[in-house]
């Protein structure tokens, strides 16, 4: 019984850390591979994979989708503005294979774009950038964190974004670049880049609200009515917390490098939107931080809840027991059946004793209300 207790544990906890981490399965193929194989190692989450171009410059603007490799090369061959590459569905090793060699890609960088579970990191190639971070999303309906694992290659004016399936966060930055609002349209590829990021850790905000709501929900819930659905509740969201915190503490480091960097792909006019997104993303690591720190009181509230309900109960069971215990004395007494008790033939002996236990009793509440008892 022991062993099958701690086997359900095992196992919940390996359902647990799937959330943010790659299938083991899908892990073990690279076994003895050599470095730079080009593996897919996350859930195939598309049925077929499907590449987007979207190139502007101050005065002009196109979008073309279901574009494939050779069209892709032809697009940016002669044009002079901004070219934004998005691939949707990584599962299709030769489209990034294809599309990363034409660009100078590293083989090692392609593996790292295809191994799913990444750290969030920036990389200087000199030529170009290899960044790495998560994306965070979160259906209408559901209550779970989706996960995505986000790739940039910064390559020139081209700036290709390579996620595991369609969909995005990216909407609000795609109505700009298409309507020509604010300075999008005007820079270059690295502040696409940024605008970009800017838009991952804006929903980050979004997500962290939506749980600020939630552990009010169960603060109230533990305060009025303290019981294990709402524990369960509490463990989850808390551990969904945990994983947000993993997905996101090292995108700090990440917003610092990319101030810092010096490379001929990032133009130094960009550095105060960095420093911004910077503080932002300080803002949502300090929030976290709190959820963090609140999930934690919250369940010592929950333990001091309960076992402040025991303490009540066991305060009326100790008060009822102290009350009946000289009453119990006085039934047991006057229960012996010797024969030569006085009171045993009195007339009123009878209802004496119950006037006398009554008297008892009242005196009894009487003394414990003055000793505010109850």
């Amino acid at each position: 019984m022991h062993q099958n207790k701690i086997f359900k544990f095992i196992k919940k906890g390996i359902r647990l850390s799937n959330s943010i981490i790659p299938n083991s399965s899908k892990a073990k193929v690279k076994l003895g591979l050599a470095p730079g194989s080009l593996v897919f190692t996350g859930e195939r989450k598309m049925e077929k994979a499907e590449i987007s171009v979207i190139q502007f410059s101050q005065d002009t603007y196109q979008e073309i989708d279901h574009v494939d490799v050779k069209g892709v090369i032809a697009l940016i061959k002669d044009f002079n503005g901004t070219t934004w590459i998005n691939v949707d569905g990584l599962h299709d090793e030769k489209i990034v294979e294809e599309i990363c060699t034409h660009f100078g890609v590293h083989k090692l960088v392609m593996e790292d774009i295809l191994s799913i579970g990444q750290r969030p990191k920036l990389e200087d190639h000199s030529d170009y950038l290899h960044l790495v971070l998560k994306m965070l999303t979160m259906e209408e309906n559901d209550t779970s964190v989706n996960y995505e694992q986000l790739s940039f290659i910064l390559k020139g004016n081209v700036l290709i974004s390579f996620q595991e399936r369609k969909g995005d966060v990216f909407d609000g930055v795609r109505r700009r670049i298409k309507e020509g609002k604010g300075a999008i349209r005007s820079r270059r590829s690295d502040y696409l880049l940024y605008a970009l990021m800017d838009s991952v850790v804006d929903y980050y905000f979004v997500i962290l609200e939506i749980f600020g709501e939630k552990f009010e929900q169960i603060e109230t819930s533990l305060l009025a009515h303290p019981n294990k659905s709402t524990l369960n509740k509490l463990h989850l969201l808390r551990r969904e917390t945990l994983n947000i915190r993993r997905s996101i503490y090292p995108l700090r480091e990440v917003v610092s490098d990319f101030e810092r960097i010096e490379a001929p792909v990032v133009s130094k006019d960009i550095n105060v939107f960095i420093r911004d997104l910077y503080d932002h993303t300080i803002r949502v690591i300090e929030t976290v931080e709190v959820f963090r720190e609140t999930a934690t009181g919250l369940l010592d509230l929950y333990m001091n809840s309960v076992s402040n309900k025991m303490n009540e109960v066991m305060k009326v069971l100790t008060i009822i027991s102290t009350i009946f215990i000289p009453l119990t004395f006085i039934v047991g007494v006057y229960g012996m059946n010797f024969d030569n008790m006085p009171e045993l033939h009195l007339h009123y002996g009878y209802f004496m004793v119950l006037g006398f236990m009554g008297f008892v009793f009242i005196g009894m509440i009487i003394y414990f209300k003055k000793q505010k008892w109850i």
